[in-house]
């Protein structure tokens, strides 16, 4: 374990305080310390408290971004997303629940505290104001949105951030569609996971999970056909028996696997 964690850290890693090392997707964390005061939680304050690692705040932004989907998060799904192994991912959920930051329930099953949710929200706006920056005004694509994104997230101040909002009008939602917290709400819909939507269906796409952009290629094929927020698909093919879905845009069809529909939400249209 120390030698993968010091050939990690080695490859790819940025310092930070108290000797951790980390990224969102690839190295495991080194180690953090529980924090020393309990702030208030609500997005309002738009700042993490300090003795919140970069590491701790990448974990928790995960956590938050797999409870969107309405799935039961565990260690496996975390550690999938994030890339990172398994055992390495035991070892942190049992430091950030030691430091207050998590609860492990029935079935291993991961929740935030109020603590762990406060700085996940922070984390979630930051990285999602910057997403719609970097599309919006920079014209960047949203695959390379989302990496720089998080490289950028961590040293992003409340004051930059909230010019950051102003100057983009106070959007309600990343380029990929997930709302951003502390904004207006989006209008209400009931969406649904593409992948269990009917053959025939005409269905309007709501957003593009976070689960979806840590997938790069998944991310970088739906734009390229042109699936983003907003666009209509007519389902031209259900094959549960080859476990794809192919839907069809403007005379173009795109073709997906079950799982990757899975991660793309959409809702049906008014008649």
């Amino acid at each position: 374990m120390k030698e993968r964690i010091a050939e990690a850290a080695s490859a790819r890693s940025l310092p930070l305080p108290g000797g951790c090392s980390y990224t969102r997707h690839g190295e495991p964390m080194a180690r953090f310390s529980p924090p020393n005061a309990v702030r208030s939680s609500t997005p309002k304050t738009r700042s993490a408290p300090k003795d919140a690692t970069a590491s701790v705040q990448d974990y928790l932004a995960a956590i938050y971004d797999l409870q969107s989907s309405g799935k039961p998060v565990i260690g496996a799904r975390l550690a999938k997303h994030m890339a990172i192994s398994a055992p390495a991912v035991t070892e942190a959920i049992q430091r950030l629940s030691r430091a207050g930051y998590v609860r492990v329930g029935r079935g291993k099953e991961l929740t935030l505290t109020p603590r762990g949710r406060q700085i996940a929200e922070v984390m979630a706006r930051r990285h999602r104001l910057l997403e719609r920056w970097l599309t919006d005004t920079l014209g960047l694509n949203w695959t390379d949105a989302h990496e720089e994104a998080h490289r950028l997230e961590h040293a992003l101040s409340p004051r930059v951030e909230d010019r950051l909002a102003e100057l983009l009008g106070m959007p309600s939602t990343c380029p990929h569609g997930n709302p951003i917290p502390g904004m207006a709400k989006p209008t209400r819909v009931e969406p649904f996971p593409l992948a269990q939507a009917r053959e025939g269906a005409t269905v309007v796409v709501e957003r593009i999970t976070e689960e979806a952009e840590a997938d790069k290629k998944l991310l970088e094929h739906l734009w390229k056909n042109d699936v983003r927020p907003g666009r209509r698909l007519k389902i031209t093919e259900v094959a549960p028996w080859a476990g794809t879905i192919t839907a069809a845009r403007d005379g173009q069809t795109i073709t997906l696997g079950l799982p990757a529909a899975a991660k793309i939400w959409v809702y049906l249209p008014k008649p």
